[in-house]
């Protein structure tokens, strides 16, 4: 697969040079890992200086990056949003690789209602009730359970389990392995027991959610556990009952949510970061790496550390303590000094 140079202009917006519009891009790459007719991009300045090494034979920049002799510049506002547009020209994944068509080994209940081109991969089992739209494609092996919705244009991909009652909004893609809608972690103490409290509520998706292989996203006790439009989940998340998340938020892996916290929209949550129950997390809030979270997050407000605490702060924190090894050392003399002087004292009194 290869593309000319005016092309590839043409999609992401940048001025071609005449004299090598009809220069052929044969794939992406790295800057470093690039090969004679790859094409990569730059969107950090710290890359700027392989620029002069690569072997890439164009390179995305921002407008006014100097770039040698020997590389075509494309220059563009956002170089990072312009090469993702580059990568899905060259993209080759289709979900024809899922499944196409209704697999003979599927088992589909006579009461399931499929939509228009759906696509249904071996040993599939689609429940009763269960109603699928137009165009989404269900991967091998995948459940979905009573009383459950898929939209349209969705992609469930090998190893999904949906269960009973949940709804999935369009254009949603679930990764291999993420189950959605098992029982919260919900258990009632009694007599030096525990009882287990059921769990009636669903899980409700909204439309464009993408989420990572292995997360899942537990049931409701009662009401909904709700992941609103837009949102972007890695692999390996849990997020318990009753947990709702806003609209365009993005989750880095092995976040873990406790029961009945609301996220707002616009949060981004660094990777092992972890929320107790019952928070609040304003809209636009950041959540560093492992950060571990047991009060409210305010709108806007970036909290690192454990416990979190307002990110600036934190950073003090941080700084201070690496000093605490040389304050302890003259704590420790001061205490000599003051010994010795106490002792001195008392000897001529």
């Amino acid at each position: 697969m290869s593309f000319t140079l005016d092309h590839i202009c043409s999609v992401i917006g940048a001025e071609c040079p005449r004299k090598v519009k009809d220069v052929e891009i044969n794939g992406v790459s790295s800057i470093q890992d690039a090969h004679p007719d790859d094409i990569c991009f730059i969107s950090n300045p710290k890359y700027i200086k392989h620029l002069e090494s690569t072997n890439a034979r164009a390179v995305i920049v921002a407008k006014g990056t100097p770039v040698p002799n020997t590389v075509i510049p494309l220059e563009v506002d956002n170089p990072y949003f312009a090469f993702v547009e580059i990568l899905a020209l060259f993209n080759t994944r289709s979900a024809i690789n899922i499944a196409s068509g209704i697999h003979s080994r599927a088992f589909i209940n006579p009461d399931t209602v499929l939509g228009k081109d759906v696509s249904i991969g071996p040993f599939a089992v689609i429940g009763a009730g269960v109603k699928i739209g137009d165009d989404t494609v269900i991967g091998p092996c995948t459940v979905i359970l009573s009383g459950s919705s898929i939209g349209k244009d969705c992609t469930l991909y090998p190893n999904v389990t949906i269960m009973d009652g949940c709804e999935i909004g369009d254009r949603v893609i679930l990764h291999a392995g993420v189950i959605i809608g098992s029982d919260g972690f919900g258990f009632a103490p009694h007599e030096g027991h525990y009882t287990k409290i059921p769990q009636i509520g669903c899980v409700r998706i909204e439309d464009d959610v993408e989420i990572g292989a292995g997360t899942c996203i537990d049931r409701a006790a009662f009401g909904e556990t709700v992941i609103e439009k837009g949102t972007k989940l890695d692999n390996l998340i849990q997020i318990a009952h009753n947990v709702r998340i806003g609209s365009d938020t993005v989750i880095a892996a092995q976040v873990g949510i406790s029961g009945s916290t609301s996220i707002g929209s616009g949060v981004r949550m660094g990777g092992q970061a972890g929320l107790a129950g019952h928070l609040t997390v304003g809209n636009g809030a950041s959540v560093g790496a492992q950060a571990g979270v047991t009060k409210d997050v305010t709108p806007n407000e970036t909290v690192s550390g454990y416990p979190a605490k307002n990110h600036m702060k934190a950073m003090r924190l941080e700084a201070a303590l690496r000093h605490l090894p040389e304050l302890m050392k003259k704590v420790k003399n001061q205490e000599r000094t003051i010994e010795e002087l106490e002792r001195i004292i008392k000897e001529r009194s």
